[in-house]
């Protein structure tokens, strides 16, 4: 099976993920994956494509993580991964992982902060007199 890559998004975290034929090693940024998120339910998020289609330890991932938090960069993940398993069996994979909306990007981004306010809806305290 040749290598198969895929782009996942989520806030302004961006994972591009590598897909082979393998053991079930997860790689990220030259790190495995227990040593890259530290807690379980990040662990879980990132897992969650393989358990949906019954692939644990089918694959080897290689990811490289880039830009904003670590729960951001875990649903990048899971994006990149899903979409990934679509492009090696779409008959297969893909009515499983879009039944679960792992194949949807999660459009929500930060509203910018206004000139003038102290945040992007707050306002300063209003004072009548």
């Amino acid at each position: 099976m040749k290598v198969v890559n895929a782009l996942g998004r989520r806030k302004s975290a961006v994972a591009r993920v590598y897909l082979v034929a393998g053991k079930g090693n997860v790689t990220i940024n030259g790190r495995e994956l227990n040593d890259y998120f530290k807690e379980d339910s990040l662990r879980y998020i990132v897992n969650q494509p393989f358990a949906v289609t019954a692939t644990e330890g089918q694959f080897d991932v290689k990811a490289i993580l880039d830009g904003g938090g670590i729960k951001g960069q875990a649903e990048a993940l899971r994006l990149g991964i899903a979409r990934a398993l679509c492009e090696v069996d779409k008959e297969a994979y893909r009515s499983a992982l879009k039944a679960e909306g792992f194949l949807t990007r999660d459009a929500r981004e930060v509203e910018r902060k206004k000139p003038g306010q102290p945040g992007a809806r707050r306002r300063f305290q209003f004072s009548k007199r």
